[in-house]
C-alpha cells in the first residue's frame, strides 16, 4: 500500500499515528506545505484518503480537488470538519474513532469541574510563587487594566484585600472612567485604570479606594457600609480565599449520548443530582429530562456541552442560557468551540453574570480570548480531552485499521459512512 497517497490535513496530532501512517502509505502533511493549490494540483491523482481530526478534516472544496479520493479517516469523534453531504455524493467513506476516547474525555470534564470550583490551578500557581510563605492563604481575580464594576460586585486587590469604594457625591449618569491614579494602595498598582459602568449612583465627584484585609466575614462577603462607603455585595461565590464544594452539586448535561452518559455516572459518584437535555428524551435513563436548554441551564449548578456540533447546536449556549445559568453558575465545555457565543460568553464572565468556566475548546482555536486569561474563576485548557498516551495510540490504531480494511477490502472498524 506504499505507492497510496494519504493526505493529512490537520497539523499531525500524534506521533505514533504519524510513523504508522508512513510506513504503510505515501504521506503528505498538508499542514506544513505553502503553497497548497500548486501541491493539490500536482498530486492529486494519487491521494486516495485523508487523515483529519478535530482542528481539519475534509470540506466541501477539498473534495472536490481530489478525484480519486474514497476514504476520509478522522482522528476524533467529531465530524464537523467532515462535509458528510458531499462525500456521501461522491461515494466517499468516513469514520472515526467513537469509544475509546469516551472516557478520558469524561475525566477531563470532571477534572474541570474540581478545578473551577475547588481553584486547583490558583492554588498551585500561589504556591510556586511563593506567596505562601507571605501570608495567609488568599485567592483573588487579578485586576484588568479595564475592569467594570456593577452594583452587585465586590473587588479584590491582587493581593488578595478587599477593595471599599468610596463616594464623596454625585453629579450624572454618563459613563465614567477614572484612570492614571496616583494613589498607592496595598495590593494596587499605581497608574490602575478602571472604567466604572452606569450603575445606581449618578455620577462619581472623586473616588479613594482603599485596600483592607480581614475586616468582613468571607463567607457571606457583604461589604458594611462605613461612612461614605458603598455597599457592595459579591453575586459571586468565587471570589473567596478557598474554593467551593463540588460534591452535591447539580449537573446538567447537554448531549446524553457516550460521554454525556459517562460523565453522568462520574458525576453521579460525587452525589450529583444529574438532569440533560437532548433532542428527544431518553426512556432507559432516570435522569429529569428539560425539553429545552434554557430550561436546563436554570435548574442546574454546572452546565456541561458534551453534545455533536452541527448547525442547530451552534452557539446552542448564548446570552439566554449563560443568564439563566447565572451568577453562580459553572459552565464546562468540552464539546466543540462553536457550542458557544464565545463574545457572550466572555462579557458575562468579565460581568459577572456567569460565576466560572472550564473550557478545553474554543470559537477559533489556538486563539483564546485574551479577557479570559486574568480571570481566575476559569480554567483553560488546549483542547486535550483525549489526551492520554494509552488513548491516542488507541485512536491512531483505528484510523490506520480503518484506512487498511478500506484498501484491503475488508468490512471498516468504525464506519460512519
Amino acid at each position: 500500500m506504499e505507492s497510496i497517497g494519504v493526505l493529512m490535513t490537520c497539523p499531525p496530532p500524534d506521533a505514533y499515528l504519524v510513523e504508522q501512517l508512513e510506513k504503510r502509505f505515501t504521506l503528505y502533511k498538508f499542514h506544513s506545505i505553502p503553497d497548497k493549490a500548486h501541491f493539490l494540483n500536482s498530486n492529486k491523482a494519487s491521494i486516495r484518503a485523508v487523515v483529519g481530526s478535530a482542528s481539519a478534516g475534509a470540506d466541501a472544496q477539498l473534495i472536490h480537488q481530489l478525484p480519486n479520493l474514497e476514504i476520509v479517516s478522522s482522528f476524533s469523534v467529531g465530524l464537523d470538519k467532515i462535509d458528510l453531504a458531499k462525500c456521501k455524493e461522491r461515494g466517499i467513506r468516513v469514520t472515526n474513532t467513537p469509544d475509546v476516547l469516551t472516557d478520558d474525555v469524561a475525566d477531563l470534564a470532571i477534572g474541570l469541574m474540581l478545578a473551577v470550583l475547588r481553584r486547583l490551578c490558583q492554588s498551585d500557581r500561589y504556591v510556586r510563587s511563593g506567596q505562601w510563605k507571605k501570608g495567609d492563604f488568599k485567592l483573588t481575580t487579578k485586576f484588568k487594566k479595564e475592569w467594570k464594576i456593577y452594583p452587585d460586585h465586590i473587588l479584590e486587590s491582587d493581593m488578595g484585600r478587599l477593595v471599599y469604594v468610596s463616594v464623596a457625591s454625585v453629579v450624572d449618569s454618563s459613563f465614567t472612567i477614572i484612570q492614571d491614579w496616583g494613589i498607592g494602595c496595598p495590593g494596587l498598582r499605581n497608574g490602575t485604570k478602571f472604567a466604572f459602568s452606569k450603575i445606581t449612583w449618578l455620577n462619581l465627584r472623586f473616588l479613594l479606594v482603599l485596600s483592607i484585609s480581614n475586616l468582613v466575614d468571607f463567607t457571606d462577603r457583604i461589604m458594611v457600609e462605613l461612612s461614605s462607603v458603598r455597599i457592595l455585595k459579591p453575586n459571586l461565590s468565587f471570589y473567596r480565599t478557598v474554593g467551593l464544594l463540588f460534591t452535591g452539586k447539580s449537573v446538567g448535561i447537554i448531549g446524553l449520548g457516550r460521554i454525556g452518559l459517562a460523565i453522568a455516572k462520574r458525576a453521579e459518584a460525587f452525589r450529583c443530582p444529574i438532569s440533560y437535555h437532548t433532542r428527544t428524551e431518553k426512556s432507559d435513563v432516570n435522569y429529569k429530562y428539560y425539553p429545552s436548554v434554557v430550561e436546563l441551564a436554570a435548574s442546574c449548578q454546572i452546565l456541561v456541552v458534551a453534545c455533536a456540533l452541527t448547525e442547530e447546536t451552534r452557539h446552542i449556549i448564548n446570552r439566554e442560557v449563560i443568564n439563566a445559568l447565572g451568577p453562580k453558575g459553572v459552565l464546562i465545555n468540552i464539546g466543540r468551540g462553536p457550542h458557544v457565543d464565545e463574545p457572550e460568553l466572555v462579557s458575562a464572565l468579565v460581568e459577572g453574570r456567569l460565576g466560572g468556566a472550564g473550557l478545553d475548546v474554543f470559537q477559533d482555536e489556538p486563539n483564546v480570548p485574551e479577557e479570559l486569561f486574568g480571570l481566575e474563576n476559569v480554567v483553560l485548557l488546549p483542547h486535550v480531552g483525549s489526551g492520554t498516551m494509552e488513548t491516542r495510540k488507541e485512536m491512531a490504531d483505528l484510523v490506520i485499521g480503518n484506512l487498511e480494511a478500506h484498501f484491503l477490502n475488508r468490512p471498516l472498524l468504525t464506519p460512519v459512512l
